[in-house]
């Protein structure tokens, strides 16, 4: 690194490890401003046409990645539609179709208990509040933010593995309980951005921040981030890190 250049990062991390609570307000949202420009398209890649779908590939997509989900989930909505179909499937066809996430049983009894929690309790219809939704079979908190954000858009920051790393990796919190950390970003985050800050965060942590060799030389975020130089600082280098597309 050009002697300059290494000052310069070495003064920034400096002063964003002695920043004020207004400072990091201000760098957290210039991040979502960079995010922005960097990722215009950023969106859920879980394939879904409405809340039931979603909640359920989102489940799916526990301890596999989305592409493998959306393999699945065109057999998986075309012989289940509603939630009375999840509720009365067969189990062992409806393992046989998950089979190839992982986990299927688990995964199986989520979306039996899910189908027959949302017919006894509420209509068949998934309900669009965070209180409702965390008390359904296979929903945790990220999981109902998911769903609120994307299905119903309605504002929420679903704290992912990704998002979780990254925003540490930034300084923007020490938190480690992924509901402390979405306590923390909605101070930082305009509740407007909400949704897409956790999109854009993720979308980053795919396809540049990764978590063995970031490919710092390559990331628009450089200046406002004190981990830079965890990884590849030199442009060649680290664009070869950057990936494209959708993530395997």
């Amino acid at each position: 690194m050009p002697r300059r250049t290494l000052i310069s990062v070495v003064s920034a991390a400096r002063r964003i490890a002695a920043e004020t609570p207004l400072a990091r307000t201000r760098r957290a949202r210039r991040i979502d401003r960079v995010l922005a420009e960097t990722y215009p398209d950023a969106h859920c890649e879980l394939d879904f046409s409405n809340p039931l779908e979603l909640a359920v590939a989102t489940i799916l997509s526990a301890q596999t990645t989305d592409v493998r989900v959306n393999e699945v989930t065109p057999t998986l909505f075309a012989k289940y539609r509603t939630a009375a179909d999840y509720a009365g499937a067969d189990r062992a066809e409806l393992e046989e179709i998950l089979r190839p996430t992982g986990f299927y049983r688990n995964k199986a009894n989520s979306l039996l208990g899910l189908g027959q929690a949302l017919v006894e309790r509420h209509g068949g219809e998934l309900p669009p509040r965070l209180d409702d939704l965390v008390e359904l079979p296979g929903i945790g908190r990220k999981t109902a933010n998911v769903i609120l954000g994307n299905a119903f858009d309605i504002p929420a920051l679903p704290v992912d593995t990704h998002v979780r790393r990254l925003v540490r990796r930034w300084g923007l919190t020490a938190e480690t309980d992924p509901v402390k950390i979405e306590f923390a970003l909605a101070e930082l985050v305009p509740k407007r951005e909400w949704t897409m800050f956790s999109h854009r965060t993720i979308w980053h942590g795919r396809r540049r921040c990764h978590a063995r060799r970031p490919a710092c030389g390559a990331c628009p975020l450089a200046r406002d981030c004190p981990a830079y130089g965890e990884g590849p600082i030199d442009p060649v280098a680290a664009a070869k890190l950057v990936k494209t597309g959708p993530p395997a």
